[in-house]
């Protein structure tokens, strides 16, 4: 059986108190889809609802800290939090961008002791950038050298143009799958184990509009519902594995994925998880 766990990156535009000071002149940047992706929490939170599935969710801006990229990254930091020192850089990224990698990677690892993970990272873009109008409404973002993501992403574009005859819904776009991010940073944590990684990306003007995000949102569930019973991706999804992982948690106990999992500090608003 395959587990599915969701997130959302960009949640939010939240600027911690101890930083306002630094984006006291940035509000109308906060307030743009460089500061957060409008409409995404609110589906992916649809979404979490009726697979069901786990939705672990940031609200702090991208311009604080970016979750979706690697700690490597040169736009993991902002024009805002750049020039930070090193200690206020450690602070912010132990406060903020570890105990939400580090708390999902975990799930990952204790939902693989029993079977293939599906992670589904939400996300929304906006249909014009740079006086460039982008040609598609609804992208799903992999890496075309895992075969198991290609033949998932294939059969659900395709169910999808059928549910949503009307949008136009491509693969790798807007972006490209391999690209560095919270999936292709799994990817390469779990690699040879039977994680899939795939980004909903989904046009602000969809995303936005309650009415529009709950048809999108019920397509994304009843395609990925048939795609999932006709086991597509999973076939190579590396199900050799599965046994390894259920070997594993029983000579672990049932206590060991507790143990390994991070502890979650109270009182953090800017990032949550719900539970199905």
């Amino acid at each position: 059986m395959t587990t599915l766990l969701l997130s959302c990156e960009h949640g939010g535009n939240g600027v911690p108190r101890t930083l306002r000071p630094r984006f006291a002149r940035a509000e109308a940047v906060l307030e743009s889809h460089r500061g957060w992706d409008p409409g995404a929490l609110s589906l992916a939170r649809l979404l979490a609802a009726e697979l069901p599935a786990p939705l672990s969710w940031s609200t702090t801006s991208r311009l604080v800290v970016d979750l979706n990229r690697s700690l490597h990254h040169r736009h993991l930091l902002s024009e805002w939090t750049r020039g930070l020192s090193a200690p206020e850089r450690a602070a912010l990224l132990a406060e903020h961008y570890h105990p939400f990698r580090d708390a999902f990677a975990a799930d990952v690892d204790e939902a693989l002791a029993s079977g293939p993970v599906l992670h589904l990272s939400i996300h929304s873009f906006v249909p014009v950038l740079n006086g460039r109008p982008r040609h598609v409404d609804l992208g799903l973002l992999y890496d075309p050298r895992v075969p198991a993501e290609v033949d998932l992403a294939r059969a659900w574009v395709e169910a999808l143009r059928g549910a949503l005859p009307e949008l136009r819904i491509r693969r790798n776009a807007p972006y490209r799958g391999r690209d560095d991010g919270h999936t292709s940073g799994l990817r390469r944590r779990f690699a040879g184990q039977p994680y899939l990684g795939i980004e909903i990306e989904v046009s602000q003007g969809l995303s936005c509009d309650p009415r529009t995000r709950r048809e999108v949102a019920r397509a994304l569930m009843t395609s990925l519902r048939g795609v999932l019973a006709e086991g597509a991706g999973l076939a190579r999804g590396g199900r050799a594995k599965t046994a390894q992982g259920a070997a594993r948690a029983r000579e672990e106990g049932p206590d060991a994925a507790a143990k390994r999992r991070p502890k979650r500090r109270p009182g953090r608003a800017a990032i949550g998880t719900s539970r199905a």
